[in-house]
């Protein structure tokens, strides 16, 4: 079947997305506008619908594709199987680049054209746009009439611009993965031409053997070896025996060889080729020891304070010094003193900079995230960068990793750590607190939380919060906002987290401090404590008063048990009107799932002007329902936990119902109570909770 190649690497991107993407992370990844994705997912829909598949859209989240994972897998075999015509240019490039590093011999234009089912013009069309490419790495693309085409120049220049490739459309982690299916599958059918086509460039028969041997430098090494070093020495590894038994031999420079001699990091990979030699029954030149040497050296994640004076030049000292005065008056924030700082940027920048006077260009296969989830922090240290190495090109990549450096230690400094967060749901109560309270407990910068209905959001400053999040779509709102559920999974966790990252460093610091709740309480007047006084008594008195367990033995449905409860409370003169209410509970449990993950409890809640007064009360099913939960799944419910507010009510009432809709996750403990259908229990508890609540408020003692 024909899929335009755009199509084909949307969808890719989403089966490889690990949580919802929006359209504007799609359209960036791929260098095209919002609107052309936005035409794109219609016609990947419909190829969707054939493998039983659906694309779920959720606004303030993104898109995700939901259905079963055979079904995934017979699409990705789809796309794996698809024809090379339907290759993007860049892909069809990557192809001829791995084709061309594969072979010293030149090949006719004709054979590329043919394998790739494309024009001979085609073909010279994209190498005309490799050129450039390749000049990046100092080397040519050498094409002659009847000779065919060529890469030529230095061997360490080639494996740069290899690696490069790879790391561009293969993760360096699942390369290694991929690599070791291949040897147990002995067949890649299951992936895509240009992943066979970079796999085919290291023989993974050798893959065992480098690997036992590079595990064993964990322990040889003074200094812990990050995941990332590990891998990136394996592939190192691959490629350069893969390179020698073909022929292709790197040189080092002697001198800076002579540098390197004395270090423990030469040992151990001196130690490490004289194994691979007598492992692989192969001769590996002696320059192979000064490129391993770099991998380990630029290592090093964690140096102790003789490091800087022993192993390293005062002049790099000086300059990461200057670096860290730079980024600390920007951001005003003293970071002078942090040894740890120091050391880890001498250790980087030391191998850092020999690598970019021998133009070894690297890869950080992080470069992206970095851009976009460090914007402001990256564009300062690469315009410091610049200003302190004025006559050195420091390229995105290598800016990308002392952007990290600096996050990880603002990251954990305490610079905005008092986050303020508004939570929205349809009424303010209920699922509004049960999100709050599941925030403070898994975002430990989030201080305070502010509960608020889509009613009251016009009346709202939303610029005063740092965090927005809603249970429910907020349709309209031209704010910056995260959809979750009010249970928060681990990658709606994950999102709010990186938002986070970036508000934390956000180099602009407050102006004025926010003024204590404690300020305020002695700036307010009497008469008005004197009405919440008031207000959060009559709200809990209400709820205690209302408070009653009702066990249903029937087999009813989920309408009627609703139905016939609004009923009850209208005769108890909690309601004024049952039917309004009745209809506005069902259309909040179609907003989202009411289950609360975890448990055999469903937290019915609504505000409306049918109700009179605040209620709370339970109902126990002797025959379990099926509903949705929090979470999006579905879940067996026996008891039903109902809480009513008027429309229009103080803000005090408020705080009385979600403080209570809080109680009922608190803990297990809580949640064993609520479930077990005890009715004199649950009241104490409720009583003993809002006594303590009312104490927190200093209205009693």
């Amino acid at each position: 079947m024909y899929l335009p190649g755009r199509e084909r690497k949307v969808i890719e991107f989403l089966l490889n997305a690990k949580e919802a993407i929006t359209i504007k992370e799609i359209a960036k990844a791929l260098g095209v506008s919002d609107r052309t994705i936005h035409r794109d997912i219609k016609s990947v829909e419909k190829l969707m619908a054939d493998y039983n598949l659906k694309l779920k859209k959720k606004a303030g989240v993104g898109l995700q594709i939901i259905g079963d994972k055979r079904d995934k897998q017979k699409l990705e075999r789809l796309l794996a199987n698809v024809a090379s015509s339907n290759f993007t240019s860049d892909e069809r490039q990557a192809v001829i680049l791995s084709t061309l590093f594969d072979t010293n011999e030149p090949i006719k234009l004709h054979a590329l054209a043919s394998e790739l089912k494309v024009t001979v013009a085609t073909i010279s069309n994209d190498l005309d746009q490799m050129e450039e490419e390749l000049a990046d790495y100092q080397l040519q693309l050498i094409r002659k009439r009847g000779y065919g085409v060529k890469v030529e120049g230095d061997e360490g220049d080639k494996r740069a611009a290899i690696s490069n490739l790879i790391s561009k459309y293969v993760d360096p982690f699942d390369y290694i993965s991929l690599l070791k299916e291949s040897i147990q599958k002995k067949s890649q059918q299951q992936l895509n031409t240009i992943s066979n086509r970079l796999l085919g460039l290291v023989n993974p028969e050798n893959l065992n053997v480098i690997e036992k041997r590079v595990e064993l430098v964990r322990e040889e090494l003074p200094h812990e070896l990050a995941d990332s070093a590990y891998i990136g020495l394996v592939v190192h590894l691959s490629l350069a025996i893969e390179r020698l038994q073909k022929g292709d031999k790197i040189t080092f420079d002697k001198v800076y060889m002579k540098q390197i001699q004395g270090t423990k990091e030469f040992e151990i990979a001196s130690n490490m080729i004289k194994d691979l030699e007598v492992s692989l029954s192969m001769d590996i030149p002696d320059d192979e020891i000064g490129y391993i040497t770099m991998h380990l050296m630029g290592a090093k994640l964690r140096i102790n304070q003789h490091y800087l004076m022993e192993d390293s030049s005062l002049d790099i000292a000086y300059k990461a010094r200057e670096l860290i005065q730079y980024v600390s008056t920007q951001l005003d924030t003293d970071l002078s003193d942090d040894a740890p700082l120091l050391n880890d940027l001498v250790a980087h920048l030391k191998p850092t900079i020999y690598r970019l006077k021998q133009d070894m260009n690297i890869k950080n296969p992080l470069i992206e995230e970095i851009t976009r989830d460090y914007s402001d922090l990256f564009y300062l240290i690469r315009k410091g960068v610049r200003d302190l190495f004025p006559d050195m090109e420091f390229p995105d990549d290598e800016i990308g990793y002392l952007v990290l450096h600096f996050a990880a230690i603002l990251l954990t400094s305490e610079i905005r750590t008092d986050l303020h967060a508004l939570v929205i749901c349809s009424s303010g109560i209920g699922t509004a607190k049960i999100l709050a309270t599941r925030l403070m407990q898994r975002v430990p910068e989030i201080k305070q939380v502010d509960n608020k209905s889509m009613f009251d959001l016009e009346d709202i400053h939303t610029d005063s919060y740092d965090i927005i999040v809603s249970t429910i779509s907020l349709t309209g709102f031209d704010g910056d906002y995260i959809h979750a559920s009010p249970m928060l999974t681990q990658s709606e966790i994950h999102r709010i987290k990186k938002l986070i990252r970036q508000k934390r460093l956000n180099f602009k610091p407050e102006k004025s401090p926010v003024k204590s709740k404690q300020a305020k309480v002695h700036n307010d007047n009497f008469i008005p404590k004197l009405e919440a006084m008031q207000n959060y008594s009559k709200a809990i008195l209400s709820l205690l008063n209302s408070f009653h367990m009702t066990q249903i033995t029937e087999k009813k449905s989920l309408e009627s048990i609703l139905s016939m409860a609004c009923n009850e409370l209208k005769k108890g003169k909690w309601l004024t009107n049952s039917e309004n209410v009745f209809k506005k509970l069902l259309k909040r449990e179609q907003i989202s799932g009411l289950g609360i993950p975890d448990t055999s409890l469903a937290l019915y809640h609504t505000r409306s002007a049918g109700v009179y007064k605040p209620s709370f009360s339970i109902y126990s099913l002797s025959h379990p329902l099926t509903i949705k939960g929090m979470d999006g799944e579905n879940m067996k419910m026996n008891t039903i936990v109902l809480m009513l507010a008027p429309e229009v009510t103080h803000q005090e009432v408020l705080e009385a119902l979600s403080f209570l809709s809080s109680l009922i996750i608190q803990g297990q403990e809580s949640i064993k109570l609520f479930e077990s259908g005890n009715e004199s229990h649950i009241k104490q508890f409720l009583s003993e909770q809002f006594q303590k609540f009312l104490q927190e408020k200093n209205i009693i003692i």
